[in-house]
């Protein structure tokens, strides 16, 4: 199964071409309960996106010059590079301290993570009121050299063009160039490593450009540590989205996966959940010291201050506890209860910093209206229907032809 399209190219002497559309061809059921579900609301999303473009932000969003960023900035782009973090800890974790039991899921995590960066990059696009001019903070105009914009920009660039190199093998290895793939698993770890220093870079670059907000952020969202709590929370909000993804993918591609890979999950599951339990430690250790410092404890009995309460111990503590107790007693089923809580706890997080605690104290607060949720929803389900055609196609769940292994 792993190579019939290497042999289906050198028997038929199909053309890379012939061969690319024949690919295009839906497999499988088309009439799924997702398809029938997506497919409307990815139609409205295009037409949304069309009417955006063509009379501006205004005709379909409630951003104004006051609030100019919203849900598009907060949950599609800040929120999705947090979950997208689980790239650049696993190939941290398998290329650089050689943990090989991780190695089975670098790929599909590599994977996600890429896609995560090229739609929520696109997704920035529709946020901009001249998109035109996002060129702009890439070479430096208007914004200059040292600004948080303009490393963010060039991390953004780099680190989508590192994941590129770091999945192309799979590629190769779909279309059967030998060569190609040589030349590619040897550029592997270069681009590791070269990707995990701009994750941890831009990680922390997201949060870095709300420090010139301080005077419109909650205080108790707000510090000069934004940028190492996105960081830290970057390391298991990632790792809490491989398995979620992981637990549906095992489920929808099983036939993908081999008896090996099927058997090793409980392991990769167990050992994820201990490094979420340690990093939200950290994370939660850190925030008390930042509230303590901060001596913001007559906030805590003030609407705001319920809302943060609920964050931290609801959304972290609670989460933490039942990674560490999983992990103990080795309970698959609380594992992913914690994750699916952990990566709720993000999405309230990063929406709390960008639009809940932003302007808090305005008159008119922003709302986003149901045509940027609709936009939001269809960026999303047209990233998993790539992701789920690039599965269903490429060595990424399933084993690596023949060929491959003895070329490395």
């Amino acid at each position: 199964m792993s190579n019939n399209n290497q042999i289906t190219l050198d028997r038929d002497g199909k053309t890379i071409w012939r061969f690319l559309v024949s690919e295009l061809k839906p497999k499988g059921k088309f009439l799924t309960p997702f398809n029938i579900i997506s497919i409307p609301i990815m139609l409205l999303g295009l037409i949304l996106i069309v009417i955006r473009f063509w009379k501006g932000l205004g005709s379909i969003t409630n951003l104004t010059q006051d609030i100019p960023w919203g849900l598009w900035i907060g949950f599609d782009v800040v929120t999705g590079v947090a979950f997208a973090g689980g790239a650049y800890v696993l190939t941290f974790m398998v290329y650089i301290l050689n943990q090989r039991k991780y190695h089975s899921i670098v790929r599909v995590t590599v994977l996600n993570g890429f896609l995560a960066y090229v739609f929520y990059a696109g997704a920035l696009l529709l946020d901009l009121g001249r998109p035109w001019n996002v060129i702009n903070p890439i070479i430096g105009n208007s914004f200059g050299t040292s600004s948080v914009l303009f490393l963010v920009a060039w991390h953004f660039l780099l680190y989508m063009i590192a994941e590129l190199i770091e999945f192309s093998p799979a590629v190769a290895e779909w279309l059967g160039a030998k060569r190609a793939r040589k030349i590619l698993s040897s550029m592997t770890i270069a681009a590791v490593i070269f990707g995990i220093t701009l994750s941890t870079l831009h990680q922390s670059g997201l949060g870095a450009l709300y420090l010139m907000a301080k005077d419109k952020i909650h205080p108790l969202w707000y510090s000069e540590f934004i940028p190492i709590m996105f960081f830290v929370s970057s390391i298991f909000a990632g790792l809490s989205m491989v398995i979620f993804e992981g637990s549906i993918s095992h489920k929808v591609f099983s036939s993908q996966i081999s008896e090996k890979n099927h058997h090793s999950q409980k392991n990769i599951v167990i050992g994820l959940s201990k490094i979420c339990a340690g990093a939200m430690f950290a994370y939660f250790f850190l925030q008390m010291l930042v509230f303590i410092h901060g001596q913001n404890w007559d906030l805590l009995n003030t609407p705001m201050g319920y809302w943060w309460l609920l964050e931290m111990l609801g959304f972290v503590l609670l989460p933490m506890i039942l990674f560490f107790y999983s992990y103990r007693s080795q309970n698959i089923t609380m594992i992913k209860v914690a994750s699916v809580i952990t990566m709720l706890g993000i999405i309230l997080n990063r929406l709390n910093v960008t639009v809940i605690g932003f302007r808090w104290d305005m008159a008119i607060r922003y709302v986003p209206t149901w045509m940027e949720l609709v936009v939001t929803l269809a960026v999303i389900f047209t990233e998993i229907w790539i992701f789920r055609w690039v599965i269903t196609r490429m060595p990424v769940l399933r084993d690596s032809p023949s060929w491959a292994h003895d070329n490395k």
